[in-house]
């Protein structure tokens, strides 16, 4: 007498290994995901909330300004992307030094 095939043993399945692989697909996902998306700025150099009707900068403003020169942008950056004086920006600037630099304690902002 001929015995019928043997069933197949079910595989095990390395929990460790499969959560692992998940992880680097979600990663690896999200990364491509930050390739395609643009960057998104908590902050706006041309919100309107930045300057007071007379033109000069509300706490606001000043908090924008500090935040882009925190990223390392120029006086001359800062004062085209706000609208505002290169002498207004290099006020800006200086003051930021004095607040402690990106060290400062930052404003929150919205």
């Amino acid at each position: 007498m001929k015995s019928a095939p043997a069933a197949p043993q079910p595989q095990t399945i390395d929990r460790e290994m499969v959560v692992e692989l998940i992880g680097r697909i979600e990663t690896d996902l999200a990364r491509l995901k930050g390739l395609l998306e643009p960057p998104v700025h908590a902050f706006d150099p041309a919100d309107p909330r930045n300057k007071t009707c007379d033109g000069k900068l509300t706490p606001h403003g000043v908090e924008c300004c500090y935040r882009m020169f925190d990223e390392g942008k120029s006086r001359y950056s800062v004062a085209r992307a706000m609208k505002i004086s290169f002498a207004a920006a290099t006020h800006r600037f200086q003051a930021w030094r004095r607040a402690g630099g990106e060290k400062r304690p930052r404003v929150r902002l919205g």
